[in-house]
């Protein structure tokens, strides 16, 4: 049995860590750093650090700020937001990063994807999905921080990411996230059983039951939170052995 993630996601904005609900109504959440270093000492097996406005700011993402976090932290960190180009992707590793994650430039430009999968590995390459269902009950793909309908279908996205050479597919539910009401099973379970390489659920996560659901009915390989754990309305490691208990395969 493969070993599950349990991932706290850093939604960056303006320097800090912020949290919404619905990709809006931005709240406050702490230093990156600071967050970074406690979620190191608290079991997270993985780090993701987003900047979320990059995109639509048309900007680089704050390299100083990934230096300080990489040097803190001790475990796998992704980073994403504003990523353009194969340069993008060099800083960022130099900088610290062990994964770098695309989502707006990869849908605008896919081969981005094979370029960075040709030159670091498909380790390091994560394609970030953003999905919202529609009123026919399909899911399209949303670029620049969930603002822009790109009418590519998620399922169809995810196969050709895979097909690029992406390492592993970091999946968002527009809908569900930040409300606390579960993640989005349908969504995650499509994607899952359609690719072969990991799948990171993200958006909704509120109790231990979401995270034992997206992990055994959703067949996500990762499951990915964010004001849940910031807020300390549930701890790592106490997920982790209720995860065990439920014998999903998790380190401890």
């Amino acid at each position: 049995m493969y070993t599950k993630r349990i991932i706290p996601c850093l939604d960056i904005n303006k320097g800090r860590v912020v949290k919404g609900i619905n990709f809006c109504d931005l709240v406050d959440a702490g230093d990156p750093v600071e967050t970074a270093k406690a979620y190191n000492a608290k079991g997270a097996d993985e780090l993701v650090f987003l900047d979320i406005t990059a995109s639509y700011e048309k900007r680089d993402i704050t390299l100083s700020m990934v230096e300080k976090v990489a040097s803190e932290v001790f475990i796998p960190f992704t980073v994403g937001g504003g990523i353009k180009t194969i340069e993008d992707f060099t800083a960022l590793l130099r900088a610290g990063a062990d994964k770098v994650s695309v989502n707006t430039a990869a849908v605008l430009n896919p081969s981005l994807i094979s370029e960075a999968s040709s030159m670091f590995g498909s380790q390091c390459v994560v394609a970030a999905i953003d999905a919202k269902k529609q009123e026919d009950g399909s899911y399209m793909v949303y670029i620049n921080g969930g603002r822009d309908n790109t009418f590519l279908n998620v399922v169809d996205w995810a196969i050709k990411c895979e097909q690029l050479g992406a390492g592993e597919i970091l999946l968002t539910s527009m809908d569900t996230d930040g409300t606390k009401k579960g993640f989005e099973l349908e969504l995650t379970k499509m994607v899952s059983k359609a690719v072969n390489i990991p799948v990171i659920a993200s958006g909704g996560a509120g109790t231990i039951q979401d995270f034992y659901d997206v992990l055994s009915i959703g067949h996500a390989d990762a499951a990915l939170a964010a004001s849940l754990f910031h807020f300390h309305e549930l701890d790592i490691i106490e997920l982790k052995y209720a995860l065990k208990n439920k014998g999903i395969s998790v380190r401890i």
